[in-house]
């Protein structure tokens, strides 16, 4: 169950978000009183609430709002529990302080924006003497691991814990402490306004995570990356998910580069079952992984980490067939052979991206020059494959039947640049480019400008995640559901 936190000035204000949030099917929320610009009116915000509420009132030194004294908070505290709220939230060092009355559930509850504690249990054991009927213990994540401290604490828990970590590097386990018992977890009304670090919406739980499956027995996946809060995959793969009938979740991890290893081995205690993986871990996780395949041992570089029944780690790269795939499917349309035999290839970049792409132009006979902006990365990249190699500011020279633009020239909000100017293209220069955010890039505009064909890199991105759907689920994947989620998610954006 997701709580849903309303932080107004207005009683008038609040209540309306509340009505609002019981119409989109909210089972709980939290009246943050001390965001309102008045004394609280508790009888006006309890009276003929459409949902259960959670009463708090949250002081300066908890972030919170409030600026009047701490007795007439504590007093405003006291009379939820008189008025007959549902939930009353009072922080650890206040609680006996406050006592017991009616029906009222007591919420103990103790944050840290600044860390997660090393006396984490010490602090759970203090609040399960303060006669909760639920525990609250939130801390700010400042590394990965931290997480996965919080939900084992849960997991644990004999007294129902609501347990989970703040800020980008703790968001995963905001939605994974239901899975271990946690009774609910919290979003905020609107993405605008958020009133903790690392906070999502309550449209994005719903819309993007579909939160109401999340149990016990969910199965967990997730993008390994640094930054990751871009990330649109979770929305393509958990909406292919639910379209599937599969109880599973896909997650967010970011992850910094000097923390993977660590990262992986705490996260076993989560039982993550797949994982996609992004810059700058590709070639990180193809050296640590049990198990290559074919692709990776090319490459040295790898997408997917795919857990074994028998708890072994291989390692795969699904972006090379998805470039290929798209690459042959352009071409049947445009000639009578989609063979890239002797097709001369011209790929910009030397990234992650680059590397996949031209090495599976060039294991498909393809001849193939690369052309980066950083010169050395590009040679390196051309001795490791076997091709061509020409400078950045040598690249419109090149004919090209194939142009590939694998760098991130043209990416939101850089919408207005391309890496290649159109009066460099061939009459008939088919125009891949890799960038998905946006769909149609100024490249793509003045290729078709010229009447050149063109694949956009929706087409790669999905490609890619359907193979790793295949891989991590040994169902086929819903194609057109995870197109359409992806252009749905590039509009909501921008």
């Amino acid at each position: 169950m997701i709580c849903v936190s309303i932080g107004r000035t207005r009683h008038k204000m609040a209540l309306a978000e509340h009505r609002a949030l019981a119409d989109r099917g909210a089972q709980l929320v939290e009246l943050r009183v001390d965001w309102l610009s008045r004394t609280p009116d508790i009888n006006r915000l309890l009276a003929d609430r459409p949902t259960p509420v959670v009463i708090t009132c949250r002081r300066g030194s908890d972030k919170g709002r409030w600026g009047g004294d701490e007795d007439q908070r504590q007093t405003i505290l006291r009379s939820a529990i008189v008025g007959g709220a549902d939930y009353v939230d009072i922080e650890d060092d206040i609680a006996k302080a406050i006592p017991r009355y009616g029906d009222t559930q007591r919420i103990i509850s103790h944050h840290n924006f600044d860390e997660t504690p090393d006396d984490l249990e010490e602090i759970y054991q203090g609040m399960c003497d303060l006669d909760p009927d639920i525990i609250k213990l939130v801390t700010m994540a400042n590394n990965p691991q931290d997480s996965v401290r919080l939900l084992k604490l849960v997991a644990s828990a004999e007294i129902p814990t609501i347990g989970f970590c703040m800020g980008e590097l703790g968001l995963a386990s905001r939605l994974l402490c239901v899975k271990y018992g946690s009774p609910f977890t919290y979003a905020t009304f609107s993405s605008e306004r958020t009133l903790a670090p690392g906070q999502l919406s309550f449209e994005e739980m719903n819309r993007t995570y579909h939160f109401d499956r999340v149990g016990s027995d969910t199965r967990i996946f997730g993008v390994l990356g640094d930054p990751v809060g871009h990330s649109l995959s979770p929305l393509i793969h958990n909406a292919a998910f639910a379209d599937s009938g599969i109880n599973a979740l896909y997650l967010p991890f970011r992850v910094p580069s000097d923390g993977l290893e660590q990262t992986l081995e705490s996260f076993e205690w989560l039982g993550i079952d797949g994982y996609s993986v992004t810059i700058p871990h590709k070639e990180s996780v193809a050296e640590l992984a049990d198990i290559r395949d074919e692709t990776v041992e090319h490459l040295g570089a790898a997408n997917t980490l795919l857990r074994t029944p028998d708890g072994a780690w291989t390692a795969t790269n699904t972006d090379l067939p998805a470039a290929i795939d798209s690459l042959r499917a352009a071409l049947e349309e445009d000639s009578s052979t989609k063979s890239l035999k002797g097709r001369k290839c011209l790929v910009l970049g030397a990234g992650g991206a680059a590397r996949a792409v031209a090495g599976g132009l060039v294991a498909a006979d393809a001849a193939v020059t690369v052309s980066g902006r950083t010169r050395q990365r590009a040679s390196d990249l051309a001795a490791e494959l076997v091709c061509q190699e020409t400078g950045w500011e040598n690249r419109g020279a090149q004919f090209a039947d194939i142009l590939i633009n694998c760098t991130p020239v043209g990416m939101h909000p850089g919408v207005d640049e391309s890496p290649f100017q159109p009066q460099w293209l061939g009459d008939n220069t088919l125009v891949f480019d890799t960038v998905y955010n946006p769909e149609n890039t100024l490249l793509i505009k003045q290729a078709r400008e010229r009447g050149c064909p063109t694949i956009s890199g929706i087409e790669m991105f999905v490609r890619q995640a359907a193979l790793q759907f295949e891989r991590f689920t040994g169902q086929m994947a819903p194609l057109e559901v995870m197109r359409e989620a992806l252009r749905r998610g590039i509009s909501a954006v921008r």
